[in-house]
């Protein structure tokens, strides 16, 4: 289900996607959190992206960037976890139980989702305060989840929201969403599921807002920290999903 017109290219045209990046960013000191990354100058618009469960890695950061070119906003990637507390890439996903037992030890500390969602949402509501009239939320695997609850009640500040590979997705995610969607999951997620999202989503009031894509070529993490962009078929997917979010993110602040 594709709502979103992604074959004008002008719409949602991407920088170019290097292999090997340098962020153009800067970290700083925002709202709550000791540590953002900033990206963009735009003094309207404003998007966050969470990050996965492995914290900052180049491929995020390049992310980042891309969104605050093709989009024209202002981009903040709050620092979660905090320095050094992000997941290790050699013990997720578990191996042994030892694995198993770290895994877990995060999930309930810094990847705690119940505490995670209200510091999203507190986040947003600072950048309003600032006078950001539009303010979008988009999150990968771990951040997805996050995304999707934070944005999950009439309340929430959050205009318009995209997650990439998101994780332990379930239809039940998008039921008391009220604002558009860009769903773009992998082939490590529910292909149920992702129909029967889909098919909620096209009877909400903001359907023509909507993009939903599942990427049946790409593993969970394609976008972000995992993602391999010395492989064609990955960097090619890699720059696809990122235009389709920078255009549900123009289209829905339209």
């Amino acid at each position: 289900m594709s709502a979103v017109d992604t074959t004008n290219r002008a719409c949602c045209s991407i920088p170019v996607v290097q292999v090997d990046y340098t962020a153009q960013g800067v970290y700083k000191p925002h709202g709550a959190f000791d540590r953002v990354y900033v990206t963009g100058d735009n003094s309207e618009t404003a998007l966050i992206v969470v990050y996965d469960a492995f914290g900052y890695f180049p491929q995020t950061l390049q992310g980042a960037d891309i969104l605050a070119k093709s989009v024209g906003a202002q981009v903040f990637m709050p620092d979660f976890f905090g320095e050094g507390n992000a997941c290790s890439t050699e013990k997720v996903p578990p191996k042994n139980d030892e694995d198993r037992k770290y895994f877990q030890e995060f999930m309930e500390g810094p990847g705690n989702f119940p505490a995670s969602v209200p510091r999203l949402v507190a986040f947003a509501d600072v950048l309003k305060a600032e006078g950001f009239k539009k303010i979008g939320a988009l999150g990968y695997c771990w951040g997805g989840k996050v995304v999707l609850m934070g944005a999950s009640n009439e309340s929430s500040p959050l205009d318009a929201i995209s997650v990439v590979h998101p994780s332990r997705f379930s239809a039940q995610d998008v039921e008391g969403l009220t604002v558009p969607l860009g769903l773009y999951s992998s082939n490590g997620e529910s292909r149920e599921e992702f129909d029967k999202a889909s098919d909620l989503l096209s009877k909400k009031p903001f359907s023509a807002k909507v993009d939903c894509k599942y990427y049946s070529n790409m593993f969970h993490g394609w976008a972000a920290a995992r993602a391999n962009l010395s492989d064609p078929d990955n960097k090619r997917e890699y720059e696809d999903v990122y235009s389709r979010a920078a255009a549900l993110f123009r289209n829905a602040f339209a």
